[in-house]
């Protein structure tokens, strides 16, 4: 009984907690009105008679209403530039409210006019926009491309408050081509026709790299052909040249093992009885390595002033692997894997051009990171 007693103390007792989260009470109490708000507002239209939402919607959509007036008024008397923002969001929080109170009929039985501001908001987002002009315009002023950045960003933001405000449209565009780094990347020169086609490979990779790249909209690559096609005026000039590469350097390293076993059946008697001894064989292993690197160099160049901006050096490595054995002697001397490479044949390597492609993946790979980290935030 005693268990029972308590377990009906602690449903009771959750009952009230949850009642008074539902019904918006301790939101109240911590001066959260917004929300208190809402939860009387969702619980009187799941339960209309509920008392106790009744009473928090009155005293919390009061409290909320002169809430949001008394930062409007605050705001207002602000030096802040930006000032208007804060009283079209607390013009905007008002009407919410009135939106929400409005869609529930008990609601507005104890709210029955809840007021909306609709042309104050207007007009405070006409102001805030008008705000957001006046800054944009004056970072455009600085002639610079880093203002140029935020002139663009402030006329975006007069766009979303007022989609048709004077010529915002036409001085964001101002502003972007201001700010916009314009980089051509010089193709690789590889003087050697036995590596056209893989140095073309590479530089296909390179191109496709800048034609995709669109982490910072305020960087456009072109390749040389396409900003002579277009009469591109570069700002940044990204050159790639090898500063050196060495493809097929060729080793060669054998290794000789005496080998022994005991204990190994070399014949029988003549009453078929098996003789044991020893075998032995000479085993000569052979590991060629084909080493092929180059080092690539990097070099962004201010087109103007023809100051070096960024240079970077990045270096890749590739070694084709091959191992063969031959041996002379017994082969009862051989482990089961010993045997097993002796049966291997030596293996031609790759054509010279395979191996300058694999050479450069490494490169590709540091090169377009180190593209990504400089110009994302550029």
């Amino acid at each position: 009984m005693k268990n029972i007693s308590r377990l009906r103390y602690f449903i009771y007792l959750s009952l009230i907690i949850i009642g008074g989260c539902t019904t918006g009470k301790n939101a109240l109490q911590k001066g959260d009105y917004d929300s208190s708000v809402e939860k009387s507002v969702s619980r009187l239209q799941n339960s209309p008679k509920n008392s106790e939402a009744m009473q928090v919607l009155k005293t919390a959509y009061d409290l909320a209403l002169k809430d949001h007036l008394r930062k409007i008024d605050e705001a207002k008397m602000s030096n802040d530039l930006f000032r208007w923002e804060s009283v079209m969001y607390d013009y905007q929080k008002i009407n919410q409210l009135a939106d929400n109170i409005n869609s529930c009929p008990a609601c507005l039985a104890i709210v029955p006019n809840p007021t909306r501001y609709i042309s104050e908001l207007a007009e405070s987002k006409y102001n805030a926009a008008a705000a957001r002009y006046g800054s944009g315009l004056g970072y455009l002023r600085e002639n610079n491309r880093l203002s140029a950045k935020k002139a663009y960003y402030e006329f975006e933001k007069v766009l979303n408050l007022q989609p048709d405000y004077k010529d915002a449209k036409t001085r964001m565009d101002d502003a972007y081509w201001a700010a916009v780094t314009r980089v051509v990347v010089q193709p690789i020169i590889v003087n050697s026709g036995m590596y056209k086609l893989s140095a073309d490979y590479f530089q296909q990779q390179i191109d496709q790299f800048i034609g995709n790249y669109s982490r910072n909209k305020f960087v456009l690559f072109y390749g040389e052909e396409q900003a002579t096609k277009q009469k591109i005026v570069p700002d940044q000039v990204l050159s790639l040249n090898f500063d050196d590469f060495i493809v097929g350097q060729t080793y060669v390293k054998e290794r000789v093992e005496k080998l022994k076993r005991d204990s190994v059946v070399i014949g029988e008697t003549r009453d078929k009885k098996p003789v044991y001894g020893k075998v032995k064989a000479t085993l000569s292993i052979f590991e060629k390595n084909i080493s092929s690197s180059g080092l690539l160099d990097m070099s962004i160049t201010d087109w103007k002033t023809r100051k070096l901006v960024r240079q970077q050096k990045f270096p890749g490595t590739f070694i084709w692997r091959d191992s063969w054995a031959s041996f002379n002697g017994d082969d009862r001397a051989l482990s089961k894997e010993q045997l097993a490479i002796t049966r291997r044949k030596e293996q031609l390597p790759p054509p010279p051009s395979a191996l300058f492609l694999e050479f450069t993946k490494p490169i590709y790979k540091q090169l377009v990171d180190d593209i990504g980290y400089f110009y994302n935030n550029y």
